[in-house]
């Protein structure tokens, strides 16, 4: 079995919830760097491990997987003295399944404000009422994963990789929403961003230079 341990990644992209997982878990990768838009992402070097073309995809234990939270699962039922999955007929199983669905409808909204505000180009457009839409609906979903949130972290058991899904979110979400009502969230952003594992993978990461603007308001109508 081969001991290289690689991430497929972008910084500051989805990709960074497996970063941060393996830094919780004393493991550094070998990193094979990719830039959205790019050539590379098309090219079978990614699309043989990722069919989509798209991060993350990591390769370990002799394996590639790919989709986030299929290696965090992976991650954990194989590296179960972490504690950080929760196993069948643990009380907060559910909860935990839940939390790491509940990170990609997010994410989905993230991405699709993403496209709108720094992909399309001339003459192309944002539209105004899908931004606003979308805009909304993260709204949304950001009051849901505040009433989520049970003590320090998602779970009343403590951190988990569920933590990890959603944290990547947190850092997106104010490129697109005032966070400034949501407390509860600012609150648990800044406990996640203190630990050292996390500290670590963002001293990886750098700067990020994915958003040119702190915030991206919902165009006006013409």
């Amino acid at each position: 079995m081969s001991d290289v341990v690689r991430l497929h990644h972008v910084p500051w992209g989805r990709s960074f919830r497996v970063l941060w997982l393996l830094q919780e878990m004393g493991i550094t990768p070998e990193l094979e760097l990719y830039e959205i838009g790019t050539r590379k992402m098309q090219e079978p070097g990614l699309k043989d491990r990722s069919p989509a073309g798209r991060i993350p995809a990591l390769e370990i234990d002799g394996r590639t997987i790919f989709e986030s939270s299929a290696i965090l699962q992976y991650l954990c039922e194989t590296r179960r003295e972490f504690g950080f999955g929760r196993e069948p007929g643990q009380t907060d199983r559910v909860a935990y399944l839940e939390a790491l669905g509940f990170a990609e409808t997010m994410a989905s909204l993230i991405e699709q404000l993403n496209l709108n505000h720094l992909f399309l180009r001339p003459p192309a457009k944002p539209s105004p009422a899908v931004v606003k839409l979308n805009t909304l609906r993260l709204k949304g979903t950001l009051a849901g994963l505040e009433g989520m949130i049970a003590g320090e972290y998602l779970l009343p058991s403590g951190f988990s990789a569920a933590d990890t899904m959603l944290g990547f979110n947190l850092f997106a979400a104010p490129f697109y929403m005032d966070m400034e009502p949501f407390a509860e969230l600012r609150a648990y952003w800044a406990r996640l961003q203190a630990r050292p594992a996390f500290q670590a993978a963002a001293e990886i990461e750098g700067p990020q230079t994915f958003y040119a603007k702190d915030f991206y308001p919902v165009p006006e109508a013409e």
